[in-house]
């Protein structure tokens, strides 16, 4: 279990941090039977609780030790905005003073709730706002999945039933926290979200995203957004150590379950990477990988460098995708009105809540 950084504030043990083995583990330690980590676990992540003192199949005594001896971690509800297409983004306060992003986008049958995994970003990319804060820290297991938890308390009527690893920072970059945050997501005891219902979006770390596959099971998306070296390398830091060739491998490498399909993020730039001679490209690079691909028209409000491109032109970039063969969706841009939406999110309170 990697270290916690509110321990400068608050030694004990957050239980929220915690997978069900670890729970049985602590509670091996205080001399209680390993069944109790299950007990506490749901409490926490399905009834919400936010002490111990709740906990009503638990003994008078051991919820006196445990509030002793133990904590549950929750994040601060800072602020919330709501976007005319009904996308909601909330800011959260962490107990070290940082502060985060989660976007909760509802739909005619399901919602799904974009979570954070770092405090800023270290990869760079020229066209995300959150590289412009920077890399603060990784975010705790606890911290991800707080997030759903806290919108979860918020949102009485939501029904949150898919995760997407979208917000702000990269996932691969803070492997061990994201990998224990879906093991807490899909465990029975925890908020029982399916791991079908789970989607893990990466710049491309190759050697992680084989890594990823052989220790979870998820859904994977990668954010390709170019199909030459020199471009992409040119918006994304990360090409120059992770090549698409590499990159390439690394996706034919993966793990994919049979019938899934591995979603390419392609941010469409007027004029960088939205000619017909890069759809084909496109094409001619996904061929030996079962894909599907995200169009996702760039969102130019806070850019002064690069441009959205034209309807007529994502429409044109489609249809040669889809002549060869490739799906390809173009993905409706929700909360852009109040910076939520793809390359948007940064927690700065004044602007956004």
């Amino acid at each position: 279990m990697t270290q916690d950084p509110s321990a400068t504030t608050d030694a004990r043990p957050d239980l929220a941090n915690m997978t069900l083995e670890e729970l049985q583990s602590f509670f091996r330690t205080v001399g209680q039977e390993p069944y109790r980590a299950g007990q506490v676990m749901r409490w926490i992540q399905q009834a919400l609780s936010v002490s111990f003192g709740g906990m009503t199949n638990l003994s008078v005594k051991l919820r006196e030790t445990l509030s002793s001896i133990a904590r549950i971690g929750r994040l601060e509800a800072l602020g919330k905005i709501t976007s005319e297409d009904g996308v909601t983004k909330f800011l959260f306060g962490l107990i070290d003073g940082s502060k985060i992003e989660s976007v909760h986008i509802p739909t005619d049958d399901h919602d799904t709730l974009c979570v954070s995994t770092q405090v800023g970003c270290a990869m760079g990319c020229r066209i995300c706002r959150t590289a412009k804060m920077g890399f603060v820290r990784n975010l705790t297991a606890g911290e991800i999945v707080g997030q759903l938890l806290e919108v979860r308390r918020q949102v009485s009527d939501s029904a949150i039933t898919n995760v997407v690893f979208m917000g702000m920072g990269e996932p691969l970059a803070n492997f061990e926290n994201t990998v224990r945050a879906i093991n807490i997501l899909t465990d029975p005891n925890g908020p029982k979200i399916s791991w079908r219902r789970i989607t893990v979006s990466t710049c491309g770390i190759a050697p992680r995203i084989v890594e990823l596959g052989n220790r979870v099971r998820a859904k994977l998306a990668v954010s390709l957004n170019a199909v030459t070296d020199a471009t992409r390398s040119g918006i994304m830091p990360v090409n120059l150590t992770y090549p698409l060739d590499s990159l390439m491998a690394a996706l034919k490498e993966y793990p994919l379950p049979k019938r899934d399909r591995i979603t390419i993020e392609y941010v469409l730039i007027r004029g960088l990477n939205d000619s017909d001679a890069d759809a084909k490209r496109l094409v001619k690079l996904l061929n030996p990988i079962r894909a599907k691909v995200n169009l996702i028209p760039f969102n130019d409000e806070m850019s002064t460098e690069f441009k959205t491109p034209t309807p007529q032109r994502t429409v044109a970039f489609q249809d040669i995708l889809m002549s060869k063969s490739l799906m390809a969706i173009i993905r409706k841009s929700r909360g852009r009105d109040i910076l939520a939406a793809c390359g948007q999110l940064a927690s700065d309170q004044r602007r956004d809540c």
